[in-house]
């Protein structure tokens, strides 16, 4: 026999309490515990029961040697988007269970939605925020061509997998998990235990059907996917839309991917018949100005295996509001502070009653620490008040002592700068062993420190 029973679960981590705690002590969050109802068995030798017994070899999987296990080739589908392929690692693996996650109106329904109409094979595309009406009217105005995606609004998981398993597709969609709800628990749709459950019978359903599944989920205030980490934990891959609603650009993030690179990166453009994937960034995230004005300096930069020119834009003026302002847009904040000690300890450049403002253009964000050796350009040149000079791009690290370090990838950074047409390139010192000048068009300009870099620029 089972009761219902109510216990207090973490809304962030997952862990589980009988009682309401202010503080989760397994992972730190405050006020993140909600009551949720369960169901326990009262009885301890019925689940005793169900492992002691003698195992039956032939209905479930069995122990094997890992020498007996043949590795073979992973099947993917490859997908007529070309962005998302990469970002996968090459295309759909079968059986595998795929969340992505991003703001309210950024476009993840319309990312799936075009995959559901672009992919020749069979696609059932399940609803439980929109009607079949909204969904044909956003079909439309995506695309005109009839395909093969079948539109089901639904909300129930047993009702749902009954009728992928009646029609039998290629690809399943599910939009979103928050919305889904399982017979099995009494809770309300969005509840942790709720998609928690779910996601289970979603992975358990993949992996027996071998039939990809993509899931969309909300995220939280903080940006982080709402649900439990758990969450994360069972699905194949995580991909995160990014992108600012005034801006046209849309950045695919890989999280976390099983069957390929955590590295990878995609660019697409919204547009008012959905998104278009963009092959070539750079030219899209370099700014077309007529005049040399100070504060800009490019960035020649890696996103994966993706080598991208992105423009850096510094304004340092006086601080008239007594402390001095630091804001970074696009850069980690704390690493701007660092480069801009360094200026002043080692370069002997006065910052510190000065405003600084930061921004990488196209509002996309960048980890790349090669980005360091433009951003320190761009501040120096908006404190001297004088223009870098045009079709001049940068690809260094700037350390602590003042020393420009050496980045990975160079040779590839240099091509796409050559490719579109820079005439110099500042690199460090330490990453010229090895290179073949006479392949490229551009100047490569080889530097060691600082202070080499504002003679070079700035004198």
């Amino acid at each position: 026999m089972a009761k219902a029973k109510k216990i207090f679960i973490c809304a962030n981590c997952g862990a589980e309490s009988i009682k309401w705690i202010g503080k989760c002590p397994a992972c730190g969050e405050w006020n993140t515990y909600r009551e949720e109802v369960i169901m326990r068995e009262t009885l301890q030798e019925e689940k005793r029961r169900s492992w002691a017994g003698k195992p039956d070899g032939k209905s479930g999987p069995r122990p094997v040697l890992l020498e007996e296990i043949t590795a073979g080739n992973t099947q993917r589908l490859v997908t007529p988007d070309r962005e998302l392929n990469r970002v996968l690692g090459g295309g759909i693996v079968s059986g595998s269970l795929v969340l992505i996650g991003g703001q309210p109106g950024i476009g993840k329904s319309t990312l799936l939605l075009q995959l559901a109409l672009g992919l020749p094979v069979k696609v059932l595309y399940v609803s439980g925020e929109e009607s079949e009406e909204q969904i044909k009217m956003r079909a439309d105005r995506i695309s005109g061509k009839a395909s093969d995606c079948y539109i089901l609004t639904e909300t129930n998981t047993t009702k749902i997998l009954g009728h992928a398993q009646q029609l039998g597709p290629d690809v399943i969609i599910i939009d979103s998990i928050q919305t889904l709800v399982s017979p099995h628990i009494e809770s309300t749709p969005g509840s942790v235990s709720q998609v928690r459950e779910c996601a289970g019978e979603l992975q358990r359903f993949a992996k027996e059907t071998n039939i990809p599944v993509f899931i969309i989920g909300h995220i939280t205030k903080d940006g982080s996917i709402a649900g439990p980490k758990l969450l994360e934990h069972i699905v194949d891959a995580v991909l995160q839309f990014e992108g600012d609603q005034h801006y046209t650009y849309r950045v695919l993030r890989t999280l976390k991917n099983r069957f390929g690179s955590t590295d990878e990166l995609g660019i697409y453009e919204m547009q008012s018949n959905g998104l278009r994937e963009v092959s070539n960034p750079s030219e899209l995230l370099i700014s077309q100005k007529d005049d040399d004005l100070s504060g800009s300096a490019i960035a020649a930069t890696m996103e994966g295996l993706r080598p991208m020119l992105i423009e850096t834009q510094a304004l340092v003026s006086k601080a008239v509001y007594g402390t001095p302002q630091r804001s970074a847009t696009g850069f980690d904040l704390r690493r701007l502070s660092m480069l801009l000690a360094v200026l002043e300890k080692r370069g002997g450049l006065l910052f510190g009653q000065n405003d600084v403002f930061l921004n990488i253009a196209g509002g996309i964000r960048v980890d790349d620490p090669a980005i360091d050796l433009a951003i320190v350009s761009a501040l120096i040149s908006s404190l001297e008040d004088v223009a870098i000079p045009d079709k001049c791009c940068f690809a260094g690290e700037v350390g602590l002592s003042g020393e420009i370090r050496a980045v990975n990838r160079i040779e590839q950074r240099i091509q796409e700068a050559d490719r579109l047409g820079f005439r110099q390139i500042i690199i460090s010192k330490y990453n010229v062993k090895g290179l073949d000048f006479s392949r490229y068009q551009l100047q490569v300009q080889p530097i060691g420190k600082i202070e080499e870099l504002y003679q070079q620029l700035f004198t």
